[in-house]
């Protein structure tokens, strides 16, 4: 946690002391910030994987200079599957820092990647028992959920709070996350938007109707993390666009096939 009363001189020597690559910096950059007469820092990202044991932060600490110029240095802060202690590096660019992210933990693995839905009734017309049976096929295959695995997240630090307000405030379903939910996210600091399914047309009630499911996951003020839910789709009446909000995958996922299979 920073300290408000730390001097600028203290910080630095602080930041430089605990960074594993510290030496690794420019000399004349060094000299620069050590010259520097305020500073300000901030929490960039956070990434929490807990099964896998695997957590990191990203810092941004700006330095006010003699000249008038800003400098910024770029912290990682992360721990390692069987780390008990928090490892830190720092680096002069968002590129080294963005490099080292891709050295310890690999490339984020893509998203997961449901099948292709085949053109109504399968290979047939889409008329009769055999288009329904392979509609309901299909709707099996797109509606289920991908198979386990660990996600990891980038998350934003930026207005999540009012971010999750946002999502729970276009939910039009009467059974959309409470009050005590509201109240939770409240404390959200952090969020990412993940893109679970989207872009599949399905035939509903006689026509198409396009599908999208969004994971909205937050990290809360004690560290913890919820995620809502948010279903798009156009299986309307009239087709026009709504928004569905859930507190749970298998709720969202179950909503999208009832709403498919409505004939």
């Amino acid at each position: 946690m920073s300290d408000p009363y730390e001097t600028t001189e203290a910080h630095l020597e602080r930041l430089l002391g605990r960074a594993l690559n510290s030496f690794d910096l420019p000399d004349r950059l060094v000299e620069r910030l050590g010259t520097a007469l305020a500073h300000s820092s901030s929490l960039y990202t956070t990434h929490h994987s807990p099964s896998a044991g695997l957590w990191r932060e990203t810092h941004r600490h700006t330095y006010l200079l003699p000249d008038g110029e800003a400098a910024s240095l770029w912290e990682l802060a992360y721990r390692l599957g069987g780390d008990r202690g928090t490892r830190h590096e720092v680096f002069e660019s968002k590129d080294g820092l963005g490099l080292a992210v891709a050295r310890l933990f690999g490339e984020s693995p893509a998203e997961p990647v449901l099948p292709e839905a085949p053109g109504p009734g399968g290979d047939g017309d889409g008329h009769g028992d055999e288009g329904l049976e392979g509609d309901l096929a299909v709707l099996s295959a797109l509606f289920a959920a991908p198979s386990p695995q660990q996600r990891r997240r980038e998350y934003t630090v930026e207005q999540s709070a009012d971010h999750a307000r946002r999502v729970l405030r276009r939910a039009e379903n009467a059974d959309r996350p409470g009050e005590a939910v509201a109240e939770l996210l409240r404390s959200a600091y952090a969020h990412h938007i993940t893109q679970a399914f989207g872009g599949r047309q399905c035939l509903t009630d006689g026509r198409d109707a396009g599908f999208s499911l969004y994971e909205h996951a937050f990290v809360l003020l004690d560290g913890s993390e919820f995620s809502l839910w948010e279903v798009e789709h156009t299986a309307t009446p009239d087709g026009r666009h709504m928004c569905e909000v859930y507190d749970s995958e298998a709720a969202a996922r179950g909503a999208m096939e009832v709403r498919a299979r409505v004939r």
